[in-house]
């Protein structure tokens, strides 16, 4: 019986073996991500980025190459700051100061991007290269800060299901904002049915695109709302009392440190270089995803509005019950079936052209039904591969974060955490390098979006040489 109890209790402790926080403490914490995500949703994969590739910039090819420079420069940006901050963060112990920070960033420059406006001058096309250069720089530094709270907070036996609780909720704020855009700016005055408003609501003007614009301000204010609940009710971890320069310093040689100790870590090491390369090909589906289509569909913004709504409605589904998966089955197994499954679904997706699917089956370009969007048979095909590759992703961004959490030293947290990013920012560097070169080489935006199977695909074979044991701090060599 009290062997009953002990197995118990240690199953709810968390994964760093300490006390969780409160249901309330845990629950917060996926608030962060409900603030957070509908940024990435609107601005960088559905809206704001296809606007600034197509509007904007004025040619799908050269937009996308763009911003496929864009995220390999902030990438390279990471691959040099990320680890050390995430050292410094664990040598003064709180986490929340920095997400407070990185969120006042991100949110001042996504109201930021209102000013954008179509037909842009090359000099405003490079300043919100530069002002989208600082926001995903912010976006990661965040996202690394907020992943490292997962450890200690969460219960053991419950991390995969709150961790696929955020991704859901991140989902669900996603939709939400997409709807109120749908209703309230794109569709009025085009659509002619009785529950829209006549006109776009605030005098929204879409003949200069203010409905596009309009997404980085409500994001920016959404994403400050919506950090609350992590900043007032999710216990951050006590402070060290190091100053900034002592912590910079001694995080500086735990990295160094940590680098040295790559043998000891190396089941670790195995997973973030795997992870490095399966996520950003996946990540890079998404962003891609948008901007593809409305080269290769000439989806505007309504279709690309409507198109993400449902894709993130699949993804929330596919959050939760991917984290119930991966609390059943473990975080690794639940990845080496999504991963390979993402490289298969992304064939299928550049397999689509407007007038045949699978490369060579030609379809006809006729609408087959009324409905003004998603009308031919290569647009319907399209629409649905993406909602199973959604389902897929998520699971599989739920399950690499738990992972990372069950293998990663408890008191090394953020900085793993740190290492987990940069796993994530390397590639953000060279998958979106790859997209913009290759398309660029071959004038086709189908081949550059293409190039992320490779990716994908070998992060998911070397999966297969990853164990789920969480890791230790290697003993001095003067214990033995």
């Amino acid at each position: 019986m009290s062997e009953r109890t002990e197995d118990v209790s240690a199953a709810d402790l968390s994964l760093t073996g300490a006390q969780p926080a409160s249901p309330l403490g845990y629950y917060s914490w996926a608030f962060g991500q409900l603030g957070r995500d509908p940024f990435y949703i609107l601005v960088v994969i559905y809206i704001f980025f296809p606007y600034f590739s197509s509007v904007v910039v004025g040619d799908p090819v050269r937009g996308q190459a763009l911003i496929g420079y864009l995220n390999a420069t902030s990438g390279a940006i990471l691959a040099a700051t990320i680890p050390f901050l995430g050292a410094v963060a664990d040598k003064q112990g709180r986490r929340k100061p920095w997400i407070a920070g990185t969120v006042m960033i991100m949110s001042i420059g996504a109201c930021c991007l209102w000013w954008v406006t179509p037909a842009a001058t090359n000099a405003l096309i490079y300043q919100t290269f530069a002002l989208m250069l600082v926001i995903n720089v912010a976006f990661a530094y965040s996202e690394v800060f907020h992943n490292a709270m997962l450890p200690s907070i969460t219960p053991a036996n419950k991390a995969g299901v709150v961790s696929g609780l955020a991704f859901a909720l991140g989902n669900l704020g996603g939709v939400s904002l997409m709807l109120f855009v749908l209703i309230a700016f794109a569709l009025p005055g085009v659509m002619p049915w009785a529950w829209l408003p006549d006109a776009p609501l605030f005098g929204i003007d879409q003949s200069i695109h203010e409905h596009d614009r309009i997404t980085g301000p409500i994001s920016g204010v959404w994403m400050l709302i919506f950090t609350l609940p992590v900043l007032l009710l999710t216990p951050d971890a006590p402070s060290t009392g190091w100053r900034f320069a002592a912590a910079a310093k001694a995080g500086i040689q735990d990295v160094l440190e940590t680098v040295k100790q790559v043998r000891h870590y190396k089941n670790v090491a195995i997973y973030l270089l795997a992870r490095m390369l399966y996520n950003d090909g996946m990540v890079g589906v998404l962003v891609f995803g948008g901007v593809y289509a409305a080269g290769n569909f000439e989806w505007d913004t309504i279709s690309l509005l409507i198109f993400g709504l449902c894709t993130s409605v699949t993804a929330m589904f596919g959050a939760y019950l991917g984290g119930i998966m991966d609390d059943r089955l473990g975080s690794l197994l639940t990845l080496k079936v999504c991963v390979p499954m993402t490289a298969m679904i992304l064939l299928g997706l550049v397999s689509i052209q407007p007038d045949r699917v699978l490369f060579v089956v030609m379809v006809s370009t006729d609408a087959v039904w009324d409905f003004p969007y998603f009308s031919t048979p290569a647009e319907l095909i399209y629409f649905a591969t993406n909602q199973v590759f959604a389902l897929f992703f998520v699971t599989a961004l739920s399950a690499s974060r738990t992972l990372m959490a069950r293998i990663s030293p408890p008191d090394r947290a953020t900085q793993f955490f740190g290492l987990y990013g940069l796993s994530g920012s390397i590639t953000a560097f060279l998958a979106p390098l790859l997209v913009a070169t290759t398309t660029q080489w071959s004038a086709s935006q189908r081949w550059g979006f293409a190039s992320l199977f490779v990716l994908i695909l070998l992060g998911g074979i070397m999966l297969f040489w990853v164990e789920e044991k969480q890791a230790s701090a290697p003993e001095p060599p003067w214990s033995s």
